[in-house]
């Protein structure tokens, strides 16, 4: 990889961008935006549209970029719900309103009539934002309350005469989400601002193609980045910075989102056309190489990685245990004493692909979550699916590890041969005989698991073939088996408590 060169970089970081976003994979995004303010000294009434509609009203910072500190935030009210039609007619409740009505002969004619119920129903997001309780006995009043009531000519009647006819938009009137501020400063004058909040409606993910080649194991890796935009609000030419990494915020108290901590973002220099990652704080933070526009209600992907002839290996894995369902939740101490559990057989090999996220690789940077779908090139060219599978985060030096499916050709079988329990000893014996049949036409190579699952005292007394230990209750055998073969690999384990 190369980098741009200083003066283009120097050049990029210049270019201001008025929205900048950032995206965590966890159905949220961070949104700053530059405002320019024309205040007087003392107390100042500002509304700002053009929000999203799942504003977090309590995240709301601003700013001002050349004082810090001149501007400050008396009062705030988040007005979330467009103008519409039933909006109007629920503040025309007790007024009376002109309707347009139609005559049989085409004719118009203009009757009065009182609101006494609108029948609007408020944004269910306002319900849900308070709890399940609060949100069914809300919804319960509107299901009453659904069908608006209007008195015309001193009679009453359900649903509308006709046509409702408004008066003229009250200035205060709003279109869109927006922000009605009381803003406090002493210095009058023009003042460049940012203000950020935290919104609901934005997520994005990462999504892996690994293309392995005809022959050998090496593959071609290419990363995407998917965008959704369901936050109510169109970004254009935006600056745009994806989080990877599991944020945390604070549980739901009383059905309301407490305040979360909000991430800091700074200039970050770029490569030509791919996507820049940095660490930020104890998460990754990947900006898209240039301004962006994310509309509402579109899924947008940018390529952020790719690599080709990354270093690979087939493996071949046979974890021959399988729970019976009828041991589920069993303790320990009955587990250890019972001779049938452990006794049910998998004979699935599972077959995976395994490479080093490193730049020996031709990788080296932390790749985010995401699934990946892994293809092979066949001998006519073209590529076949073969499997998919999800990676977690996973940092630089850390080892990819693709289950791609069942292999075809090669069989596992396990059995218990013997079961010896001594419980005034406080002790017990199980053997095991493990068979792996490899039907292919070349040697594999097969790593064979085993569990000690009895008691977390344990010791292997007997055993075939060499094996290693791969955690506190895990060994594993690597036996080669040559084409049309088949490997016997048995062991004795001796438990004590």
């Amino acid at each position: 990889m190369t980098r741009l060169p200083l003066l283009a970089i120097l050049a990029a970081c210049a270019a201001f961008a008025q929205t900048q976003l950032t995206i965590y994979n966890q159905n949220f995004a961070l949104v700053k935006e530059s405002r320019s303010f024309e205040l007087k000294a003392g107390e100042n009434e500002v509304r700002v549209a053009g929000l999203t509609a799942h504003l977090e009203p309590d995240s709301v910072v601003l700013r001002d970029l050349k004082q810090p500190g001149s501007i400050r935030i008396l009062e705030q009210n988040y007005e979330s719900d467009p103008l519409s039609e039933g909006l109007l007619l629920r503040k025309s409740e007790g007024k009376l309103l002109d309707f347009e009505i139609s005559l049989p002969d085409g004719a118009k004619r203009i009757i009065q009539g009182r609101i006494l119920r609108s029948g609007y129903v408020p944004h269910i997001e306002a319900f849900q934002r308070y709890g399940q309780q609060y949100y069914q006995a809300q919804m319960a009043m509107v299901n009453a309350a659904g069908q608006p009531i209007v008195e015309v000519a001193g009679k009453i009647q359900f649903g509308l005469p006709g046509k409702p006819i408004f008066d003229a938009l009250d200035p205060k009137g709003f279109l869109k989400p927006t922000l009605l501020w009381r803003l406090w400063t002493d210095l009058p004058g023009a003042h460049d601002a940012e203000f950020s909040y935290l919104t609901g409606g934005m997520r994005w993910e990462a999504t892996y193609n690994a293309v392995a080649q005809e022959k050998g194991n090496a593959l071609d890796l290419i990363g995407w980045v998917t965008l959704e935009n369901m936050s109510g609000k169109d970004f254009e030419d935006a600056r745009v910075k994806l989080m990877a990494g599991d944020v945390a915020r604070a549980p739901q108290e009383n059905g309301r989102e407490e305040k979360a901590y909000m991430a800091k973002a700074a200039a970050v220099d770029a490569l030509p056309g791919s996507v820049a990652e940095r660490a930020f704080d104890e998460y990754h933070l990947y900006t898209l190489p240039r301004p962006t526009t994310v509309l509402d209600r579109e899924v947008k992907q940018v390529e952020f990685v790719r690599a080709a002839n990354v270093p690979a290996q087939r493996i071949y894995v046979y974890d021959g245990f399988q729970i019976d369902p009828q041991y589920r939740g069993w303790s320990y101490e009955t587990i250890r004493t019972n001779a049938e559990y452990g006794t049910v057989c998998n004979s699935k090999v599972w077959a995976m692909l395994e490479f080093r996220n490193s730049e020996k690789s031709r990788l080296g940077i932390p790749l985010p979550k995401g699934k990946v779908k892994i293809y092979r090139r066949d001998r006519d060219g073209r590529n076949e699916f073969v499997g998919e599978d999800a990676i977690d985060h996973t940092p630089q030096d850390e080892t990819v590890r693709l289950y791609t499916g069942n292999a075809f050709d090669i069989v596992g079988e396990r059995r218990q041969t013997n079961f010896r329990l001594d419980s005034s000893g406080r002790w017990a014996d199980e053997s095991f005989e493990i068979k792996v049949r490899n039907h292919k036409k070349e040697a594999v190579e097969v790593r064979v698991v085993e569990h000690m699952y009895r008691w977390l005292q344990w010791q292997i007394t007997a055993k075939s073939l060499p094996s290693s230990k791969k955690d506190a209750r895990t060994i594993e055998f690597r036996p080669t088996i040559p084409a049309s073969a088949e490997a016997v690999i048995t062991y004795t384990v001796h438990y004590s408590w």
